[in-house]
């Protein structure tokens, strides 16, 4: 403190006892002096007391800020000045509030913020910072770094703008990494997180400056997963760089990047992992999300097919699976992994393939499937957990045709035909447990095995049970039926029996039959949809109820006797009315659930409570939602009489149809024309590439040619000195000789490998552009397809208009022909008629009469007029 003292008394002058300065009196003196003072130890000793002043006086020394910056561009040769600028600056906008200044009533929260904003005015500011990072002194660099860290926490935005348009302003960042500095390294790993937070275009350049190979590098330097704080740093930063960006996705697959995190992920399956510290149960975490970021069902299914190949071939699969099976994982790293296989194996069958045949390793062996269904369906087990089996389950079924038949089948098996338990068996009795949440379930894991498989539907229906040894075995269709209209039945138990049970009945005519065949059915569905009971959960049973009544009237074969289509049609507007029938058929699309689980396929809840519908099952809603209502209320009227004025109006729905499908194709072929020029643009940058590199190839060659000549020549050379080295008493030409031919092999041999690298770079550029080219090809044929399907609805469109303009200029034609008649009986019978008067006796009898009314008219008009009228 005294120090500080004699260097304000230094830079300030002598004051008079008594007449200290205040403190923002001193910064005043302060900034003056660096902004007048023409030496440089003078403004460096202000420099330095402004910067231990920047805590506590921050508002008087941020208002002097422009001193600081005029440093910066002036004084840049001098690091030790710079470095206390930066710091200053860094104190100055720095989102934290100091001790200092806790007394301070000015300062508030976002004072930082708000200074940070009037730096970046002038984004010159931040070029210069950028600029300081290119030093290699530590106090400039460490405190640039720590400088633009604080700017990206306040203005993230704006800053990531200004660092996009400064020239190599990304590349400065990168070269950070390479620091052999650890604490220079390590900040610059949480700059670069900051800086890629949700900016693609960064996050592409960041990782073609080679992140991923550098960052793996830290990570297999730091010890993979056993490392410290910063294997996960640079796991967050891989993270941001990979998460919703296909192009870097697909980088990190072609650059066999996937290959070098399965070693990272090996456990132990014979050793006790309970000891695992939390920074290990961290970097694991971090890198299953990274997984996760490669095969997440948002990322275009391309991408998803190729990473989900490159996991299984490199091993990853097989890693990730044997986490699982370890012994005393944390619940939180077993749940992220059991959601990390849901991803790897969702939609790819090969992969679901080994998922099925992995056991785990217990005596009787179980499949890993069936002990995580015991997870499930166990109430003991944290919701997470059981959530997370759930979704991996719903995956392995996911387009998994013999993964569902399996289950089906497990179904079928009597308990004394098998040794052991299967999951069929597992999910029957969690089905009619009394646990609500053990319904939900076991429902929807069984609605999954019946999406899209209307075999598996039928064959489901075969499957009997038989509560007790005494009673009377009745189908699993009857007794889900049973379970659903008992009192006790608990609010989330029927909410999964009516989406397994409109699943079921979905696109099944069988199904559909058998179900209104059981006694009771139908009078138990209208009575909920009519019930007058108010609140979210009741409205969504009714709601529900609605849709499955609306799916056996879709999908009825009228093979059973007073449950037709027409007849339950019938029922509804009579016993319901239309108008409540689609009001409650409406409340479950407007269930605050609905929109929270339509969003994706994994289940994010906060409370069992949030666990009602599931996103397959919202689909399923959203696509015969529609259809239905348009059906029932096509009913409504009572017969199928068809008029032309409902032959207009079917007309003009077809060419609404007809209008959507147009437009969602155009939509697609939109979409594929720019993923051709994309590709074409692609073959284009490749086919340049091959061309610089076949002319690099052929430069190399005539080099090649050219150095062996040099050294044949020197080779000769000293052949001939060697016979005459008697001869020369020092004997220096055979050594400038052997000098000569070793340089040249040197070069010869750096050339040999040279040209070797663009030999690889030739053949990788060939393979890429082969490649390409096929997928240019498959690429066009789908356009062509898609552009063949768009002018088949576009001629069928025009036929569809062109007959509801010759339907609506009939109904003009005949509306003609009325107002005719009607001016024809009124001039006859001295009476007028409106529109709604019964005049078809009248009319029939004009009409047969046609030629010979117009002629009396015609007449008599001439006598009483003598312009004539004729009709």
């Amino acid at each position: 403190m005294n120090f500080l003292k004699s260097g304000l008394q230094t830079v300030l002058g002598s004051q008079q006892p008594n007449q200290a300065p205040s403190g923002a009196e001193t910064v005043e003196l302060l900034v003056e002096r660096v902004t007048s003072s023409t030496l440089l130890e003078d403004r460096r000793d202000a420099c330095r007391a402004l910067k231990a002043l920047s805590k506590k006086y921050r508002i008087e020394v941020g208002i002097g800020m422009n001193a600081m910056l005029q440093v910066l561009e002036n004084d840049r040769t001098d690091c030790e000045i710079i470095g206390y600028c930066l710091d200053t600056l860094c104190h100055v906008t720095s989102p934290e509030q100091f001790e200092e200044e806790e007394d301070n009533p000015n300062v508030t929260a976002n004072i930082g913020e708000q200074f940070t904003e009037i730096f970046i005015k002038n984004s010159d500011n931040v070029c210069l910072v950028l600029a300081c990072l290119e030093e290699y002194d530590f106090r400039v660099r460490w405190a640039a770094i720590k400088l633009l860290t604080n700017l990206l926490a306040n203005r993230p935005k704006e800053i990531q703008e200004i660092v996009l348009v400064s020239p190599m302003g990304v590349s400065k960042m990168m070269d950070l990494l390479i620091d052999s500095r650890e604490v220079i390294r390590n900040d610059a790993l949480l700059l670069m997180i900051q800086l890629t937070k949700g900016n693609g275009n960064i996050q592409k350049i960041v990782a073609f400056e080679n992140a991923f190979d550098r960052l793996l590098d830290v990570i297999k330097e730091e010890g993979c997963s056993d490392g410290g704080i910063v294997v996960e740093d640079c796991l967050i930063l891989m993270l941001n760089l990979l998460k919703n960006n296909p192009s870097n996705q697909q980088f990190f697959k072609e650059g066999s990047y996937i290959q070098r995190l399965a070693p990272m992920l090996e456990l132990s399956t014979d050793q006790d992992q309970a000891g695992m510290s939390p920074q290990k149960v961290s970097n694991l975490h971090c890198m299953l999300q990274v997984v996760r970021a490669l095969v997440c069902p948002s990322n275009p299914q391309q991408v998803i097919s190729s990473c989900q190949k490159a996991i299984r071939s490199s091993g990853l699969l097989s890693a990730i699976c044997n986490i699982i099976m370890a012994s005393g994982v944390p619940p939180d790293l077993l749940i992220e992994t059991i959601n990390t296989i849901a991803e790897v194996i969702r939609g790819d069958g090969q992969n679901q393939d080994y998922f099925n045949s992995f056991m785990a390793p217990c005596d009787p062996p179980l499949s890993a499937i069936v002990l995580l269904l015991m997870s499930m369906v166990n109430e003991k087990q944290p919701l997470s957990l059981r959530c997370a089996v759930l979704y991996c389950f719903q995956s392995y079924l996911y387009r998994n045709e013999a993964g569902q038949t399996s289950l089906v089948k497990t179904l079928l098996q009597s308990s004394e035909q098998t040794q052991s338990i299967t999951s069929g068996q597992l999910l029957c009795r969690s089905l009619f447990s009394t646990d609500p949440l053990s319904n939900w379930f076991a429902a929807v894991s069984m609605s999954h095995a019946l999406l899209e498989n209307p075999a598996q539907k039928e064959q489901l229906l075969r499957v009997v049970l038989a509560t007790s040894h005494t009673s009377k075995p009745v189908s699993l269709l009857e007794q889900c039926n049973q379970l659903l209209q008992q009192a006790n039945c608990k609010f989330q138990s029927k909410v999964g029996l009516l989406m397994l049970l409109s699943v079921w009945l979905s696109h099944c005519q069988l199904a559909v039959r058998t179900f209104l065949s059981i006694p009771g059915t139908v009078a138990y569905l209208t009575g909920q949809i009519s019930a007058n009971e108010h609140g979210d959960n009741e409205y969504l049973v009714q709601g529900l109820c609605a849709f499955l009544m609306g799916i056996c009237i879709q999908f009825n074969d009228n093979s059973v006797q007073e449950h037709q289509r027409e007849f339950l049609c019938q029922l509804l507007v009579k016993r319901i009315g239309l108008d409540t029938y689609n009001k409650k058929l409406g409340e479950v699309s407007k269930h605050e659930n609905y929109s929270k689980s339509a969003k994706q396929p994994q289940i994010r809840i906060a409370a069992t409570t949030d666990l009602l519908l599931d996103y397959e099952f919202c689909r399923l809603f959203k696509a015969l939602e529609a259809v239905i209502s348009k059906t029932v209320n096509g009913f409504s009227s009572g017969g199928e009489n068809i008029t032309e004025l409902t032959l207009s109006q079917e007309a003009s729905g077809l060419v609404a149809q007809y209008k959507d499908i147009i437009r969602e194709q155009d939509t697609r072929l939109q979409a594929l024309q720019q993923q051709l020029a994309h590709q074409e643009a692609k073959v284009r940058e490749l086919s340049g590439a091959l061309e610089q590199s076949q002319s690099s190839n052929a430069q190399l060659q005539d080099q090649n040619i050219l150095l062996k000549a040099q050294l044949q020549a020197a080779a000769d050379l000293r052949q001939q000195t060697l016979s005459s080295s008697a001869s020369s008493p020092l004997h220096l030409l055979p050594a400038q000789g052997d000098h000569q031919q070793e340089v040249l092999e040197k070069r010869l041999s750096m050339l040999s490998l040279e040209q070797q690298t663009d030999r690889a770079k030739l053949a990788y550029y060939e393979s890429e552009n082969s490649r390409l080219l096929g997928e240019l090809d498959q690429l066009r044929a789908r356009v062509s397809v898609a552009e063949g399907k768009a002018n088949e609805s576009g001629t069928e469109l025009d036929k569809l208009r062109k007959d509801q303009e010759d339907l609506l200029e009939l109904l003009t034609d005949q509306e003609s022909k009325m107002q005719r008649y009607r001016m024809e009986l009124k001039r006859v019978t001295g009476q007028s008629f409106d529109e709604d008067d019964d005049v078809d006796d009248e009319l029939q009898a004009i009409e047969a009469n046609d030629g010979e009314g117009k002629d009396a008219s015609s007449m008599a008009n001439s006598s009483n007029h003598p312009g004539g009228f004729v009709c």
